[in-house]
């Protein structure tokens, strides 16, 4: 039997997606943002407040990257989590990481993580009930050490963490469990 636990974000699992753009300046800030799904087979909206310093930036440079974290980044990932660009002033260079300017928009490639969508501002949406920034994505990067013989990326091999909103913890991702498309077809 289940238990009624009231009110929250029960949803599981929830990426890890470390935003970064650059504000007016060209100085770079980065956020941790849990809330972001892709929309479109070249689109991802992201979930978030429109006062976080990084939204102001994406508003100023109308590009934003959005990195992948893994088990390897999750310390700088967390503090980009917990630090408030709006409050700490060089938030992105206290955090040790170092960027590179993308080559398919303005916006900053950090080099730590493993993966990077590389996106062009489409619009914000901005309702009673919701702000998203939503980004035409026009490139992905991947480090060689994430791509499979063919390629393409493994998610093995990123070693992608989690966020659990019940109790706030990070978790890496497992192992292959099935096949989309094929695991359900006997029920057909």
């Amino acid at each position: 039997m289940k238990k009624n636990l009231g009110v929250f974000p029960a949803q599981f699992p929830m990426p890890v997606l470390i935003v970064a753009a650059y504000d007016e300046a060209g100085i770079p800030n980065a956020m941790n943002a849990a809330w972001g799904t892709i929309c479109d087979s070249d689109k991802i909206a992201l979930i978030i407040d429109e006062d976080h310093k990084t939204t102001k930036n994406i508003r100023v440079s109308g590009a934003f990257t959005v990195e992948l974290a893994d088990r390897k980044t999750m310390a700088p990932a967390d503090f980009f989590g917990i630090a408030t660009g709006n409050k700490m002033e060089n938030k992105f260079e206290k955090s040790g990481m170092t960027c590179t300017k993308s080559a398919f928009v303005n916006a900053p490639v950090i080099d730590a993580f493993p993966v990077t969508m590389e996106c062009e501002l489409c619009e914000i949406v901005n309702s009673k009930s919701l702000h998203a920034v939503v980004g035409r994505i026009v490139n992905v990067a991947a480090e060689e050490a994430v791509l499979d013989s063919d390629g393409k990326i493994d998610p093995k091999k990123i070693d992608a963490i989690l966020f659990d909103q019940f109790r706030a913890g990070y978790y890496s991702v497992g192992e292959k469990v099935g096949q989309a498309w094929q695991t359900g077809k006997a029920l057909m």
